[in-house]
């Protein structure tokens, strides 16, 4: 299992949610629609704590929630399910890039042992927060170059506009 404290629910899943979601709408060339977005982040933080309660090998988890992201984009968002199944797996690799490079630089560079900071919540929490920002910075420059390039397409009861 790989159970979550609710200090990372609220310091490290809740703001992984809101990136998360926040890429599968720039990823599918999608206007946020504020209320659907909440929703959607407020039901996959939930999801992402029901999951990492499953009696499930590591990895699993990652593929139920990539799952979880497409159901909830194509439900509430009103994504289109290619836009939506595209936008989610682009979202998560990106993510595990992000996260790559954070652990490549805490192991390389600043030679700081990884099995600590894994086993100490504070740490992990803490260690994790510039991978969060490197995902941030990519995912907001692509929406808000998309904004300005004015491709972005607007959902309006499941239809494209």
């Amino acid at each position: 299992m790989l159970r979550l404290t609710l200090l990372e629910v609220f310091l490290r899943a809740l703001p992984e949610a809101m990136l998360l979601i926040f890429a599968v709408y720039a990823f599918s060339k999608t206007v946020i629609n504020v209320k659907r977005y909440i929703l959607s982040i407020i039901i996959y933080v939930i999801a992402v704590y029901i999951i990492r309660l499953l009696p499930i090998q590591y990895g699993v988890h990652t593929i139920l929630n990539i799952i979880a992201i497409i159901v909830l984009t194509i439900s509430i968002n009103k994504i289109s399910i290619i836009k939506a199944i595209q936008a989610s797996i682009m979202a998560m690799v990106l993510e595990f890039i992000c996260e790559g490079i954070n652990m490549f630089i805490i192991q390389h560079i600043f030679k700081v042992n990884v099995i600590n900071i894994l086993s100490n919540t504070s740490l992990k929490i803490l260690y994790g927060i510039p991978s969060l920002v490197i995902f941030a910075a990519i995912a907001f420059t692509y929406y808000f170059y998309l904004v300005r390039k004015k491709k972005l397409s607007e959902v309006i009861d499941g239809e494209v506009i």
